[in-house]
């Protein structure tokens, strides 16, 4: 199992997130395999310990792979959610009141930006409540 969170714009015009996983599909020779998803473009990010990003929206819908460091997001309505390493952020709110975060921790963080093709499946698997 992969952590994931999903985080998009609601109808209010408001960010939500929802924790999940992304489901794994047999692979070959027997072992466990991430079904594909269809994306067009890769990037990494570094941010210093301390940092942080007061309330913005994402470019573009994407996934966010944390490599190191702890980040502490929160939406308008004060709730927050916390990634870790080898996590993964399905970044969906690209309008709306959007969200912000704060590194946590010593360590910086380390990511992962994976631009996904419109329409992909992006095999994601609800298994909490949406906030």
């Amino acid at each position: 199992m992969i952590r994931c969170i999903r985080l998009w714009t609601g109808p209010d015009g408001n960010s939500l997130f929802e924790e999940g996983e992304l489901e794994i599909g047999a692979g070959l020779h027997g072992r466990a395999s991430g079904l594909p998803i269809a994306v067009h473009e890769l990037s990494f990010q570094e941010t210093a310990t301390g940092g942080s990003f007061e309330w913005h929206q994402d470019p573009q819908p994407q996934f966010v792979i944390t490599l190191s460091g702890t980040i502490e997001f929160e939406v308008k309505s004060g709730a927050t959610f916390t990634i870790r390493p080898g996590d993964v952020l399905i970044a969906q709110d690209d309008s709306g009141s959007g969200h912000r975060w704060r590194l946590i921790g010593t360590e910086p963080w380390r990511r992962a930006y994976v631009v996904y093709d419109p329409g992909a499946g992006l095999h994601f698997k609800p298994t909490g409540d949406q906030v």
